[in-house]
């Protein structure tokens, strides 16, 4: 039984949630994301989203807490929107950015210039001492996601000595080097 889907979604001043045919659309401050769906039923009523299945199959318990949980993020994204960071960690590691292009020097021959997408802002943070941080912030979490994912898989955090790109806050696993 889906716990997270029988819990109706509140949703915020300024945000309007449109339900037509198997589409739910929400407008905010920040903009407009639109989600399709099936298996379960979307109900708009008092200031609240309603997510019902119309039975116990496993199709419908599955889709259940994924549409809502959905939904909860898209409310939440174009009132207040998403942000992640990222933390280059190692000796030269540097972060600029022009515009919507990020330019990352990661220990390699070259930089590697990633175009990043226009519904996602992105801001670079260098400080004198402290590790160069990418800040990234979108409406939409899937995209904010997808984006930290990518700039991620460019230099994975290693376990040895935690060099790489990871996300602020994240704990990583460490090893122990050679042992005399």
């Amino acid at each position: 039984m889906s716990r997270i889907g029988n819990n109706p979604i509140a949703i915020s001043e300024g945000v309007s949630v449109e339900v037509k045919d198997n589409l739910i659309t929400a407008k905010g401050k920040l903009g407009e994301l639109t989600q399709e769906f099936s298996a379960v039923e979307i109900k708009v009523e008092d200031g609240q989203v309603w997510v019902k299945r119309p039975s116990d199959s496993k199709e419908h318990k599955a889709k259940h807490g994924l549409y809502r949980s959905l939904i909860n993020n898209m409310i939440e994204g174009v009132s207040k929107g998403w942000t992640k960071e990222l933390e280059l960690v190692g000796v030269g590691y540097r972060a600029s950015n022009q515009g919507q292009k990020l330019e990352l020097a990661l220990g390699f021959s070259h930089n590697i210039v990633f175009e990043v997408a226009p519904e996602v802002k992105v801001e670079t943070t260098s400080e004198k001492g402290k590790n160069p941080i990418v800040k990234l912030t979108s409406h939409d979490k899937q995209l904010v996601g997808h984006i930290a994912a990518k700039i991620r898989s460019f230099r994975k955090p290693e376990p040895y000595k935690g060099k790489g790109i990871k996300f602020v806050g994240e704990q990583l696993r460490r090893k122990a080097g050679k042992s005399a």
